[in-house]
């Protein structure tokens, strides 16, 4: 399933993390998409979001977003800004915890469906 509608898009994302669900994530991007993976680092298109996610889902982290905002809808573009948390183990096998807030851009398709064109989860 896809989003129908901006602020979907986000609950579709924590739902497909949450369940492991690498396809399904990379499934919510458009082909040239950009995600920030870490700050001051940003990746372009399938491939490398795939790489990133990978590392992300490899966690075995939690991911829940804390605060839904109304998206900012300009045409077939809309902002997404909300906070989240993540909580997981880190590679050294330390509790791990991230907190920040998104700066996301979904783009409605031809389908009427919105796919993430940049993912900024540290955009707050």
């Amino acid at each position: 399933m896809s989003a129908r509608n901006p602020e979907e898009a986000h609950r579709l994302w924590a739902e497909r993390f949450s369940a492991g669900d690498l396809e399904g994530l990379l499934a919510l991007y458009e082909p040239g998409a950009a995600l920030a993976a870490q700050p001051g680092q940003t990746v372009t298109g399938t491939a490398a979001i795939r790489e990133a996610l990978t590392g992300f889902l490899g966690l075995g982290a939690t991911f829940a977003f804390r605060e839904t905002k109304p998206a900012i809808s300009g045409g077939d573009l809309a902002l997404l800004h909300d906070s989240w948390t993540m909580d997981g183990t880190g590679a050294d096998g330390s509790p791990l915890h991230l907190e920040a807030t998104t700066a996301d851009v979904v783009r409605r398709q031809p389908d009427g469906t919105w796919l993430f064109a940049i993912d900024n989860p540290w955009g707050g």
